[in-house]
């Protein structure tokens, strides 16, 4: 239905251009209301642009993101049918640190540790698929809340996909921002661990050796390329929030 009470078909036969919201809109009332419920086999591309009076491409884009939300299984040759049990993905911000801090109410602060192009080295490499001959920079920040560090950022950027990031300094403005304002990505890999405190998270964070810490380790493509990877470790009692 759309605001007026018409049916996107409705719309369609009074001559009105359609869009993939409104086709994704009434595909979603269909699937929670009726009549298609769990297990139906919804009609085809061409037929559901035949009957909502627009393109294969807008049906296209409307099923992809119903698919996104986990609510229909599409198999090719086999069609899109309705998930008799609905996936659920626990979906994650790619965060800007400032911005995180600062929603606290907490000022914000930003140290540059140590900065550095050098030899991708061997883990990194089988991480992220680069060459012996490829070269990253390294940097090493912290990120404080209110005077107390808050995060410990140890990012590797691959400068075969990003030169202009060697001319950058970093002393002023982390990378964390920088990258998100500079490059998209298209592909992201998350890890979450926790281990004992390295020396260099002891020297940063209120930690001691050995001391358990929270770590989030993130690795994002663009088009195949590998772009960044990156080490983040918390402070003592930060949490992380999803919801889905």
């Amino acid at each position: 239905m759309d605001r007026e009470g018409k049916t996107v078909s409705d719309a369609a036969e009074s001559g009105e251009k359609i869009s993939f919201r409104d086709v994704r809109a009434e595909i979603l009332r269909r699937i929670t209301i009726g009549p298609w419920g769990p297990g139906t086999l919804l009609p085809g591309e061409v037929e559901l642009a035949q009957e909502f009076g627009c393109s294969r491409t807008t049906i296209n884009r409307a099923m992809r993101e119903i698919s996104d939300l986990g609510l229909v299984d599409r198999r090719r040759k086999a069609g899109t049918r309705v998930r008799t049990t609905p996936l659920r993905a626990a979906r994650f911000e790619m965060p800007i640190v400032r911005a995180e801090i600062e929603r606290t109410g907490a000022s914000y602060r930003y140290a540059l540790v140590q900065r550095g192009v050098e030899p991708a080295p061997d883990w990194l490499r089988a991480q992220m698929n680069l060459t012996p001959k490829d070269r990253v920079l390294h940097v090493v920040c912290v990120h404080y809340a209110g005077g107390a560090a808050f995060q410990l950022e140890d990012r590797w950027i691959n400068l075969a996909a990003l030169p202009q990031a060697e001319a950058e300094e970093f002393s002023r403005t982390g990378p964390n921002e920088w990258l998100i304002a500079t490059v998209p990505f298209s592909e992201v890999e998350v890890s979450f661990t926790a281990t004992g405190a390295d020396a260099l998270v002891a020297a940063h964070l209120d930690h001691q050796p050995g001391d358990p810490v929270f770590i989030v380790e993130r690795a994002t493509w663009w088009q195949g390329a590998a772009i960044t990877f990156v080490r983040m470790s918390y402070r003592k009692g930060y949490r992380m929030t999803t919801r889905y």
